[in-house]
């Protein structure tokens, strides 16, 4: 280890709770039920963090994803909550809403438990997805068409929107409870039934919200739960003839799979991938806010997040003054424990994973360039023998075209490249296959606009990273992905237009017209 990366800060303070001595275990909720899975087979998860076994699960299998299809299809069909009214939806959405901040600390201990990530960011996910609840319970109500009075006076027409019918959602493991709150609130206000399948490594908030739906009197077969690993029973949620939409956020590899076996159908789908997400900085930036946005953009979740600014655009002239003040910054990072309260890096996913990043770094040295802080993966922290953990890596000299500049790496690892002016800016920010999001840093309002207006992102953050509203819609361009999730368009994602033309009074005859 070089002493550039003795020098991360691995955090030895006390732990907020104890491990659990017993894993949680979960069900599958079909058709209102909790039930084992039809073979009898279970998945079990390792703590990424502690490296013991945290939960236990039912394994769906085909037929039990089929049967979970086909109680959402029934429930559809009988209008059982399609029918009710945006009001009578808005109330249910809004106590599964109360009922997760009041189990908040259950939640987030497991999402910590399954993912790694630390407590205080998994209390902060169980607030930000009760938070859209709420915003979807308004969108229960506001939900309308338009109508159009001149047409003539013989005509009127009205443009309705319709829920789509059953969605198959499957949600990815890197904020479990976050982005399944991102599209399931929303399908059911606009009167969708669905079948949610969660990652196999994360699935426990899930399923304790499955155990809300049911606690506030959601009706049965609206909503169905089934865990179980993608290969096997993913094309079944994909192709069904029984499913009219798939929403699925994961990797763009999936979502490009899922979008061809959904199309034989001609499925709706809606697809949140991966991103290559760059922080552009100008020497007029606000130096303070830009280091510390830099940071929290790469470190957040242990950069396993589809918003991570995990490319940093540098203008040539302050390069190796602001990339010497992100790597100091860096090794103040508290690596370690995930139940300290003082850990702002946790775990990694897990050991394949923790593998893939770190080749990444390694290929990007092979290369020429230079490893400034970090790759170290065993941290000196009393009682953390187990687990996977990478200190915040940040590494300068890399150019565009290094695979560390191009592709989703998904993990604490900053690439620092350098730009002269804003052609070449925007020009650096574009060469990619994604476009989920980008930043910009300047005093200058032109630079500002002009990253805001020809950088090829879904959002655009100007003077800060990562600020997130539920009003604001959420998607990328190119590779990052198709549709849009909160905002108006996350509950319109969810519906079909239909066009009702009326006529009043006679009706000429076509064959005596001239």
């Amino acid at each position: 280890m070089s002493q550039q990366q003795s020098l991360v800060n691995w955090v030895t303070g006390n732990r907020v709770v104890e491990i659990p001595t017993e894993p949680f275990q979960g069900q599958l909720l079909i058709n209102g039920e909790w039930r084992e899975a039809a073979d009898k087979e279970q998945l079990t998860r390792q703590s990424p963090a502690y490296g013991v076994t945290v939960s236990r699960y039912a394994k769906a299998t085909v037929a039990d994803t089929e049967a979970a299809i086909k109680a959402a299809r029934h429930a559809f069909d009988q209008g059982i909550w399609s029918k009710q009214s945006g009001a009578e939806r808005a109330k249910l959405l809004n106590q599964v809403a109360d009922q997760m901040m009041a189990r908040q600390e259950e939640l987030a201990l497991l999402e910590v438990l399954e993912s790694g990530k630390p407590i205080s960011q998994a209390r902060d996910e169980v607030v930000w997805a009760a938070e859209l609840w709420r915003y979807a319970a308004v969108s229960a109500r506001s939900l309308h068409g338009e109508s159009h009075n001149n047409l003539g006076e013989d005509m009127l027409a009205m443009v309705i929107r319709e829920p789509v019918g059953v969605v198959s959602i499957i949600t990815p493991w890197n904020f479990p409870l976050l982005i399944v709150s991102q599209k399931l609130p929303f399908a059911l206000a606009a009167g969708c039934t669905c079948v949610v399948k969660p990652s196999e490594l994360t699935s426990a908030t899930t399923l304790i919200l499955g155990d809300i739906l049911q606690t506030v009197g959601l009706p049965a077969g609206v909503v169905n739960i089934v865990v179980g690993e993608g290969p096997e029973i993913g094309p079944t949620l994909s192709t069904h003839p029984m499913v009219d939409m798939v929403s699925f956020t994961g990797s763009t590899g999936v979502g490009k799979a899922i979008s061809a076996a959904a199309s034989d159908s001609l499925k709706k789908v809606s697809l949140e991938l991966g991103g290559k997400n760059p922080q552009i900085i100008f020497p007029d930036c606000d130096w303070e806010a830009a280091v510390d946005a830099v940071v929290f953009g790469i470190y957040f979740n242990a950069g396993e997040c589809c918003n991570s600014s995990s490319r940093v655009l540098v203008h040539e002239s302050i390069a190796d003054q602001f990339t010497k003040a992100v790597v100091e910054r860096s090794r103040q990072v508290p690596v370690g424990d995930p139940l300290c309260e003082a850990t702002k890096v946790g775990a990694i996913i897990s050991a394949e994973h923790l593998q893939k990043v770190t080749a990444y770094v390694d290929e990007a040295k092979a290369a020429g360039a230079e490893v400034y802080i970090g790759n170290t993966q065993s941290p000196p922290v009393a009682g953390l023998q187990e687990g996977f953990y990478l200190a915040p890596t940040v590494i300068a000299g890399v150019q565009p075209s290094m695979a560390v500049a191009q592709e989703e790496v998904f993990g604490p690892v900053l690439s620092v490249l350098t730009f002269s002016d804003l052609d070449e800016a925007i020009a650096i920010a574009n060469d990619s296959l994604y476009g989920l999001s980008a930043g910009v840093w300047s005093a200058n309002i032109d630079n500002c606009l002009a990253i805001g207006r020809q950088v090829k992102a879904g959002t655009v953050w100007v003077n800060t990273w990562m600020s997130g509203y539920p009003e604001l819609p959420f998607g990328g361009f190119k590779e990052s992905g198709q549709g849009r999730e909160l905002g108006r368009y996350g509950i319109e994602e969810f519906t079909e237009l239909k066009t009702i033309q009326m006529h009043m009074g006679p009706r000429t005859n076509w064959w005596l017209s001239r």
